[in-house]
């Protein structure tokens, strides 16, 4: 990640003011380029959105998946674009900023999150996690394929780990999966994937 500027800016500057081209964040209202993934991060993500879509298509949810949306903070100037974002289409009538600037920040607009770590595994573990949260994102899932996590998250010895948190009386509660641990996800309850498969698409 590299900031590109020192002065400070509010979300609604930067959805005006970002550049078209490449994948940008507002951490706190400093603007964030994102680094390019490698080519394992995007083959990870493209099997997920796969397996995501086709839970959608199966099950008929009034779901979809966009590729550049952003989500905004609840108590910050900053504004996230996930790995992967699954939207409520009916709810997006509430959201304000979404037709002009693909932007939501409503929590009833967001049934589920996924991070995929890379190198700069603390946004996805401290600083997403606290925000997605607050937002009221029913469902976030942390998928560290090649166990970059702090021991506090994903243990010691690190070993890859998907961690789902789910939003129990306005807080996260996580639970662990690695290995042939079959994903229990509450967007997705008839998934039927081990972590080890999602892990197996980055290598």
């Amino acid at each position: 990640m590299a900031q590109l500027l020192t002065k400070l800016i509010t979300v609604e500057e930067f959805l005006t003011t970002k550049p078209e081209k490449g994948r940008y964040e507002l951490h706190n209202g400093a603007v964030v380029e994102m680094a390019q993934p490698i080519g394992e991060h995007e083959e990870v993500t493209g099997f997920l959105t796969i397996e995501a879509s086709a839970e959608i298509k199966r099950l008929q949810l009034s779901y979809s998946i966009p590729k550049t949306a952003l989500v905004q903070s609840a108590s910050s100037e900053s504004a996230y674009s996930p790995d992967l974002l699954v939207l409520n289409k009916p709810a997006l009538k509430s959201e304000e900023l979404w037709k002009k600037y693909s932007t939501v920040q409503l929590g009833a607009s967001i049934p589920l999150i996924i991070e995929i770590v890379s190198t700069n595994w603390r946004d996805d573990y401290y600083r997403k996690l606290g925000e997605y949260e607050e937002i009221g994102i029913p469902e976030y899932w942390v998928v560290d394929y090649l166990g970059l996590g702090g021991t506090k998250f994903i243990g010691k010895p690190k070993q890859p780990t998907l961690s789902i948190y789910n939003l129990v009386d306005n807080e996260y509660q996580v639970s662990l999966f690695r290995g042939n641990d079959r994903i229990i996800s509450s967007t997705f309850p008839e998934l039927n994937l081990t972590a080890q498969q999602i892990f197996d698409a980055g290598n």
